[in-house]
């Protein structure tokens, strides 16, 4: 593709007034871009519009006050203002936007045209759904902090739609700073939101609402089409390469390698830029017409142009980041190499980087989002590793084009990077040499803190050894220890999945001085190699436990343990998210005035019996999943993961939390994903299986009196038998209802039935997986009777345990976390039924889920807390 000083649309500004000096530029503009900072904008301005809405409820008396104030004065606004609300709200709707997409229309940019006139729409499409929503689902006191009060009287949920259309067109429509009839939108937009507070036409949350769901639809319609690209391209591009200095007479784009195969050509030959290009000076002669790009090289259909092959280093350094890099040539031969760094680039960047700072101790460098901080920092890092003598690119000027930085270096020819060399040419000497370069760096106190096989450049044919470090932007000056170490961790580990961890670690040893071998081990860690070694380390996976190995070996008193380096890994990220889940839930669901009005009306020494036998349902579970477990596991281990699954239950339906703490034990004792499954599945399914056959002797033996009678079930059960099994078995004559049974329970039948065969031979599990659920579920029962004894309320053991056993089965019939809101109606409906009052039998249900469900989640926050320390999750 060749290109020439006139760019195309959107790669960049005809500069009037250049030198008409011919430059041949063989490139791919992007027209339009993503910018990731879109995105960010989106996110957070859909935070902004939910906590909008939760101040408008938990601060509804902030809220409303500021909005009195503002009225307090409104009676002598009223007077000043002499452009009516009416008038302005037309302004707004009709004259500006009308303002701003001429303006577009003007400067040709259609497609900004569309995409302005797109997002005003959407605006008021997100308007209507959420206004309908909040006006279907929202609390009372939602509503009535959105509802203004008309003329009529009547209050009425107010979200300006007009504003959300404006905001979201003028967001679209571009920098206030680039077009004037936007800046002067903007500020009529806001004079018009205050005199609407003012006058009371619109609340304080539905302003802010308004404003912010207007740049949610502005942002997508923005993030979804793309904006004009402002990097420098075409002639922006070669004014700013002279602006440093350069008089260029070719750029050529060094695209990055495809690892199987060389890079592809274009599909279509239009993908070829082409710009008419004026002749040459200095007595050259210009060439026009497309070029088709062809692997590293330029093909010319009208005239001859002449090629080049991208050194290995400049494709090296396109797979170190996004930045663009060019092979230039210029007027007087020079061959050099210019990186270009993107502004809409940096916000990626800097994210990542935020990340890691947080989740890391001190692993990550410091976090930048302006381009230019990040072309000054990458300046000064190659200028100080330039004078400490490391073989590096040297650094030979910086300018600024457009939305663009450039950096132009001195150009490797013969320089090929670790990850491309063939390791037969890799020897002992180069080995070294690598070690020597990055031994003058830490000298000198400079870091590059993301060595990895594209950055480490070895010239094998020549007769010394020549080794170069490139790309030092993420390293530090004056750097402290732990970077130094972090530096000789992650070269050793990039070496040693090349040439082994033995010849690895001696060539260190041969240069380095012994208190930096000893101070590698704690850092032998995954999370401070970049993410390239550890790609590379998938094909070798004992590289870091082979190097430690050497390293004892080598050094039998050096520390190999490792140094805490994360903050927090995925474990605490879920505990931390269970923890927040468990306060939103317990203010949101639990009614404390009622637990309180409960309690008090109860007698404590029953309650905290039903508390005391709530934990012993704990090792009734622990005593089922031990005898089901392949593997030898200690009772109070167990016990304690059941107390955990109290916990998680705030966030997972009832019996998924448990069910997933016993899968993670069972894999960190080593026991296999398939096997751990099955087992968890088959106490799973022996929990249910008790739980019925429970449930049916209950029921059979409680007969039609008050108290059991083991004589033989009455004749109205056997009837009510006797019709659920008809039904049953003339459903299992319909083939779908015979095939849905079968999608639903055949796969568990599968997984489980080899560990249920395995556990028969053993008759004293089976013995002890039985008693164990009969434990847990008689401990519900005997919890749930002692609620009821604290009431004074006295039924039988049979009628409390089929009211529980049914009322519980309902109640966790609805995947709610933990059955919140649903049991509790559940047992107290069926309390009803068994003759209480409803008042009372709601007291004893809400008695006994505080008892066997709430007290609980401290108890199992501590228990997960111990067993993450100690390992078992």
């Amino acid at each position: 593709m060749q290109e020439q000083l006139t760019a195309p649309p959107g790669a960049g500004h005809e500069r009037r007034g250049s030198p008409a000096h011919g430059v041949q530029i063989i490139d791919t503009p992007t027209v339009r871009v993503h910018h990731p900072s879109d995105l960010l904008m989106l996110v957070l301005s859909a935070l902004g519009v939910a906590l909008v809405l939760l101040l408008a409820v938990y601060a509804h008396a902030t809220t409303t006050g500021v909005a009195e104030d503002v009225r307090g004065v409104g009676g002598l606004l009223r007077q000043l203002f002499t452009v009516p609300v009416a008038l302005l709200e037309v302004l707004v709707t009709f004259i500006a936007p009308a303002a701003v997409l001429i303006e577009l229309g003007v400067r040709r940019l259609g497609r900004q045209v569309l995409d302005a006139t797109a997002a005003a729409l959407g605006g008021l499409i997100l308007s209507a759904i959420v206004v309908g929503a909040l006006g279907a689902f929202g609390s009372p006191n939602l509503v009535a902090a959105l509802s203004t009060t008309g003329v009529s009287g009547r209050s009425a949920l107010t979200v300006p739609a007009y504003l959300v259309a404006v905001v979201a067109l003028l967001t679209v429509a571009g920098p206030r700073g680039r077009r004037r009839t936007v800046t002067w939108s903007w500020n009529l937009v806001w004079v018009t939101v205050g005199v609407a507070l003012i006058t009371g036409t619109t609340a304080l949350p539905g302003a802010g609402v308004a404003v912010l769901l207007g740049r949610v639809a502005g942002l997508a319609t923005r993030y979804a089409s793309g904006v004009r690209s402002e990097r420098a391209y075409g002639s922006a591009l070669v004014d700013g390469v002279r602006r440093a200095g350069f008089d260029p007479v070719r750029l050529e784009r060094v695209h990055r390698p495809d690892p199987s195969s060389a890079p592809p050509a274009p599909a279509d030959p239009a993908e070829a830029v082409t710009v008419p290009i004026p002749v040459a000076a200095a007595g050259g002669t210009a060439t026009s017409g497309p070029v088709a790009r062809t692997g590293s090289t330029a093909m010319a259909r009208d005239g001859i142009v002449t090629t080049h092959t991208a050194a290995p280093a400049a494709e090296a350094m396109t797979r170190i980041s996004d930045d663009r890099v060019y092979d230039m040539t210029t007027l007087d031969g020079g061959r050099y190499t210019v990186v270009v760094l993107d502004g809409d680039r940096q916000v990626v960047g800097a994210l990542a980087r935020s990340w890691r700072s947080l989740r890391l101790r001190g692993l990550q460098g410091r976090s930048f989002v302006s381009l230019r901080q990040a072309a000054e920092r990458a300046a000064l890092l190659a200028y100080a590793a330039h004078a400490a003598g490391v073989r590096t690119p040297a650094l030979l000027s910086v300018a600024e084009a457009d939305d663009s930085m450039l950096l132009v270096q001195e150009h490797l020819d013969s320089a090929v990077p670790l990850r491309d060399l063939d390791l037969a040419e890799l020897t002992d000497a180069h080995l070294r040499a690598i070690w020597a370069q990055l031994h003058l760096a830490h000298d000198a106190g400079v870091t590059h803190r993301a060595l990895t096989s594209d950055v480490v450049l070895v010239e094998a044919r020549t007769p010394d050894p020549v080794v170069w470090i490139t790309r030092w932007e993420s390293g530090d000056v004056a750097s402290k220890l732990l970077s130094r170490r972090m530096d000789l961790t992650q070269m050793l580990a990039l070496l040693a999945v090349r040439v082994g961890a033995h010849r690895a670690l001696e060539s260190a040893v041969a240069v380095l001085p012994e208190e930096d071998i000893a101070a590698i081990g704690p850092l032998l860690q995954t999370p401070a190699l970049p993410h390239r070694t550890r790609e590379e380390m998938r094909a070798r996976p004992h590289v870091l436990a082979d190097l430690r190995g050497a390293l004892v070996e080598r050094m039998p008193d050096a520390d190999v343990e490792p140094e805490q380096l994360v903050r927090f890994g995925a474990r605490t990220l879920i505990t931390i998210l269970l923890t927040v889940a468990a306060v939103i839930v317990v203010l949101t669901r639990m009614n404390v005035e009622e637990i309180g009005e409960a309690l008090a009306a109860s007698d404590w020494r029953w309650s905290v019996v039903a508390f005391v036998l709530g934990l012993v349902t704990f090792l009734g579970a622990a005593l089922a999943f031990v005898a089901f477990s392949p593997v030898r596991l200690p009772v109070w281990r167990a016990t304690l993961v059941q107390a955990a699954g109290a916990f998680v239950a705030l966030a997972a339906p009832a019996g998924i939390g448990p069910a997933a703490l016993n899968l993670r034990m069972l894999t960190r004792r080593g026991v296999t994903a398939s096997l751990s499954v099955a087992t968890v599945a088959l106490v799973q399914v022996s929990q249910f299986v008790v739980t019925v056959v429970l449930l049916l002797l209950l029921s059979v033996i409680s007969g039609t009196g008050t108290t059991p009678r083991l004589s033989g079930p009455s004749v109205s059960m056997l009837v009510v038998v006797g019709i659920v099994a008809a039904l049953i078995a003339s459903s299992l004559l319909v083939p779908v209802v015979r095939q849905w049974i079968a999608r639903k329970t055949l796969p568990t039948v599968r997984q489980t039935w080899p560990r249920l065969i395995a556990v028969v031979g053993h008759p004293w599990r089976m013995g002890l997986a039985v008693g164990g659920n009969v434990v847990m579920t008689m401990g519900y029962v005997l919890a749930f009777d002692a609620c009821l004894r604290a009431f004074g309320q006295d039924l039988t053991l049979v009628q409390v345990a089929l009211i529980y056993l049914v009322g519980n089965a309902a109640g966790a019939a609805v995947p709610t976390p933990g059955g919140i809101g649903t049991i509790e109606i559940a047992l107290t409906t069926g309390l009803t039924a068994g003759g209480l009052n409803p008042g009372v039998a709601a007291s004893v249900a809400i008695l006994f889920r505080v008892m066997t469900y709430w007290l609980r989640i401290p108890v199992g926050w501590v228990a997960m807390r111990f067993l993450q320390r100690v390992g078992d999750l």
